[in-house]
């Protein structure tokens, strides 16, 4: 018999089928040990010595694997092609090894870029040995990344308030977003005015825009005023115009390469809206396979872009045969990363089988958008170029001193623009896009006469650098050589999930506390967060990987550097004013009037710092005058608000009584005197709202809820919206329901009101002896033959089959939820919950009167015996 061992359920049921009878395959569900999140796991006295502890949900599972083991005559590792996976084959190993299951058992390790048949078969024919060189490259990372967080954070906790943790590549992505942030901040915007002309040359108007003035060149941001903008119309209304030139040029565009795992969380954030995890999550269900149809596409973590010979002739089929043998170039597209540090160990990332169309198979939901895009990716980049007829039409004044241009282009032939464009990050705000200018123009001649109809000036500033998106982001990470393709993921999510950033429409903002982090790392761990210092480290632990340098000697070399760096910051006195100084330049800005830039703005003789709160467990800017003077501002740039703290907004014109603004112990609230009340009435400011610009009728609006809706339809009871301790709400006979957004509360309407009323009661926990409609029945569960269904849960929704409840994991839509993963989720949970095994340490307590109570029965009989 042949043990095999994969990570997932799903990945096993597929493989079973491909091997036969004489192959067992059991999964570990994942990772089957780590390291004890506690110090002393990483021992670096003791030459990087490294604990291991085996996961309590997989210790089940695993003593099942070496059982297996115990009677196989063969066990082969098939866990993914990638260094996890690798690492994951040592980790079942050492396992084996330890419950002494193996004896003399052949152990072998095959991979297989895509589970299909042919590539499971192949891998069978031609196992080999683990690979112990990117073995010691994840035990070299998974030790940094240890000693990082259980050294540094440790500094963090002591030395700022409301830090979370700090990790070798996390914090150098924050420091990415915060600087980023700061650039924003330290934008100054400028004017410029755009001219445009409406002209006819014995033709339809076409749009032409100032290129020469006064006998001098354009450029976008020559023209900084309106008098300038006017003094061009005028030129232009007076002027008598020609065409000059007109110039065609063909261009040729080419497709994008197919997917590597960045490019695919790229695209999937801009086109679909993903998460980096969730497009994770979906490439994963589609490699493993769903139902029968096996791995729908090649391994998903990879940075590299070749296909093989058969993935290519295959594209070039469906292509000729989908769209004809125009679309077919001539000869196979090649193509290389660019990517610093990238390795090309695995193929692109592509459907398994290029005949079955999106359209051909029963995915839905993620799975089916998500394979529809890396199929039109993949196919795209193997058809023809696209072909452009770009048009540029000068037209001048007779003296040359006024000059117009036209642009426009017409698609000559579509190529593979037929199946797929890229999508782009951040588009020009201004209109000006010369390089995607679609318009076509009218058929024209040189040296025709061309009449103005119309001409525009308008006015533009320029705008800072966008805020990265979780694709432009990532683009910047593998940009500069941080992470790696597995990696990305996890990396966005830590940041949200420590609250350092927040995302406000698709966008990362750093919190305080993240911005605080990055200022103190900056001051005195700077090299750790330097972006050549990250890449040169990922680059040595690639060295490893390739045999060419010890995981030891990284490590050594790591550890002597960061050491004494976190001892000596640890008996440091002072942080928080030594921070305040570092970055008092970019806290308090020059105000360029000779004034003080760190006058209180409120008091006006204190003076503004840092400050922190280990009570509040956080920090923020304060007054010296502190407690006389409240004022307080968040950490980041000044505003350019010259009031702020405890101020009056101004008068409720219903009530007569002051509104004012209050700085109080759990953050800033409004508040107002209400006629025939002792209290006053308080409403706390809602996140995203800052204090510094708050405006009386905010406060007045903020103040008036809750509001009264309106009648409920049903019992006639009313609804009301309010603002409480988890944020916007409407409410209606004791059942609350969230509003998406704050100012939604202010205008929401019945009809909303009702509705949403509607969807909490339906999918609310209906609590003891209640009975819940499921939200979707998955079937029989194939062991114990109980219906599977998806539930709608209290906190939030989770798959039940008879006593077994199991949550979903984040990220994942009930709706899209088959048997198939329901299963392992079950499972899992089984293994996890209360059984009577763990019942034991009760019995433990009941066991000494047990005890007792024996040697008495035995001590009486001998007492008779002694009588007699």
């Amino acid at each position: 018999m042949n043990l095999v061992v994969v990570e997932s359920p799903a990945k096993a049921k597929t493989i079973n089928k491909y091997l036969g009878p004489d192959f067992t395959v059991l999964a570990s569900y994942g990772h089957v040990r780590d390291l004890p999140s506690k110090d002393g796991s990483v021992l670096p006295d003791d030459d990087f010595a490294m604990s291991w502890e085996v996961d309590a949900r997989a210790s089940k599972r695993m003593s099942e694997i070496a059982e297996a083991a115990k009677k196989a005559d063969r066990v082969i590792l098939a866990t993914d092609p990638d260094r996890e996976g690798e690492a994951i084959s040592w980790h079942v190993l050492e396992i084996l090894t330890k419950k002494k299951a193996l004896k003399d058992t052949a152990v072998e390790r095959v991979t297989f870029n895509a589970i299909t048949k042919s590539a499971v078969l192949e891998a069978m024919a031609n196992p080999r040995q683990l690979d112990m060189e990117l073995v010691e490259a994840y035990l070299a990372r998974r030790a940094l990344d240890y000693l990082v967080g259980f050294t540094l954070s440790p500094v963090l906790w002591r030395k700022l308030p409301g830090a979370r943790s700090a990790g070798r590549v996390q914090s150098v992505a924050l420091r990415i977003v915060v600087d980023r942030e700061m650039e924003i901040e330290a934008f100054r915007p400028q004017e410029y005015w755009s001219v445009e002309a409406d002209l006819a040359a014995d033709s339809p108007p076409f749009t032409t825009r100032l290129v020469k003035h006064a006998g001098k060149r354009v450029q976008r941001l020559d023209i900084t005023s309106e008098a300038m903008a006017n003094a061009a119309r005028d030129a232009i209304k007076a002027g008598s115009f020609t065409i000059k030139s007109i110039e065609k040029k063909p261009v040729k565009r080419s497709p994008s390469p197919p997917f590597t795992t960045s490019t695919l969380q790229q695209e999937a954030a801009r086109k679909l809206g993903f998460t980096a995890q969730r497009t994770m999550q979906a490439a994963q269900k589609l490699y493993e396979g769903v139902d029968d149809t096996g791995g729908l596409i090649t391994y998903m973590r990879t940075d590299g872009l070749s296909v093989s010979p058969e993935g290519i002739a295959q594209a070039r089929e469906v292509i000729a045969d989908r769209f004809g043998p125009a679309y077919v170039p001539e000869q196979p597209r090649y193509y290389k990363t660019k990517v610093k540090n990238a390795q090309e160990a695995h193929e692109a990332i592509r459907p398994t089988n290029l005949t079955r169309h999106p359209d051909s198979l029963r995915l839905e939901g993620d799975l089916s958008r998500l394979y529809e895009l890396i199929w039109k990716r993949m196919i795209a980049s193997q058809m023809e170029s696209a072909r452009l007829d770009r048009t540029t039409v000068d037209v001048e004044t007779p003296d040359g001193q006024t000059g117009l241009r036209a642009t426009g282009q017409v698609v000559a032939f579509d190529g593979f623009i037929a199946v797929y464009e890229e999508g782009r990050d951040d588009k020009p705000k201004d209109g000006v896009d010369d390089e995607d200018d679609t318009t076509r123009l009218p058929a024209l001649k040189e040296g025709a006469v061309a009449k103005v109809e119309a001409i525009r000036t308008d006015q533009h500033f320029t705008e800072p650098p966008p805020r990265f998106s979780e694709a432009t982001l990532v683009k910047k990470l593998e940009e500069l050589g941080i992470g790696r393709p597995s990696t990305y993921a996890s990396i966005l999510t830590t940041l949200r999930d420590r609250e350092y950033v927040r995302m406000d429409k698709n966008r990362f903002i750093p919190e305080d506390n993240g911005r605080l982090v990055t200022a103190f790392l900056e001051q005195f761990f700077t090299q750790w967060v330097e972006y050549d210092f990250t890449a040169a480290l990922e680059t040595r632990l690639d060295e490893v990987s390739a045999g060419d340098l010890n995981w030891k000697v990284v490590l050594r070399d790591f550890w002597s550097q960061l050491k004494p760096a976190t001892d000596a910051v640890t008996a440091r006195q002072g942080v928080i004013d030594e921070l305040d100084t570092a970055i008092g330049p970019f806290l308090f800005p020059d105000k360029g009037d000779g004034t003080d830039a760190r006058l209180c703005p409120l008091c006006k003789s204190g003076r503004l710092h840092l400050k922190a709160s280990f009570k509040m467990k956080s920090s923020f800017i304060g007054c010296s005058n502190y407690p006389e003077c409240r004022y307080t501002r968040g950490f980041g740039a000044a505003t350019g608000v010259e009031d702020g703290g405890d101020r009056d907004l101004g008068v409720d014109p219903a009530t007569g009584a002051p509104v004012a603004l209050k700085i109080g112990r759990f953050g800033p609230y409004v508040e107002t005197t209400v006629p025939g009340e002792e209290k006053p009435k308080r409403s706390s400011l809602p996140k995203g709202w800052s204090p510094a610009t708050l405006a009386l009728e905010q406060a007045l609006r903020l103040l008036a809820l809750p509001r009264e809706v309106g009648i409920h339809p049903e019992d006639g009871k009313p609804i009301t919206a309010g603002l409480g301790r988890y944020g916007p709400f409407v409410l209606h006979a004791g059942t609350y329901a969230n509003v998406a957004d704050i100012d939604e509360v202010f205008d929401i309407g019945l009809n909303r009101a009702v509705v949403l009323l509607a969807e909490k009661r339906a999918g609310k926990f209906a609590g003891r002896g209640a009975a819940t409609a499921p939200l979707k029945d998955l079937g029989a569960h194939p062991e114990t033959g109980e219906p599977v269904h998806v539930m709608a849960g209290r906190f939030g929704p989770y798959v039940k089959s008879g006593k077994i409840n199991a949550t979903l994991p984040k990220g994942t839509a009930p709706e899209d939820l088959t048997l198939e993963q329901a299963i392992p989720l079950l499972a899992a949970r089984a293994a996890a919950a209360p059984t009577k095994g763990k019942k034991a340490p009760a019995a433990k307590k009941a066991a000494p009167k047990a005890a007792a109570k024996k040697p008495a029965a035995k001590k009486k009989p001998a007492a008779k015996k002694a009588k007699a």
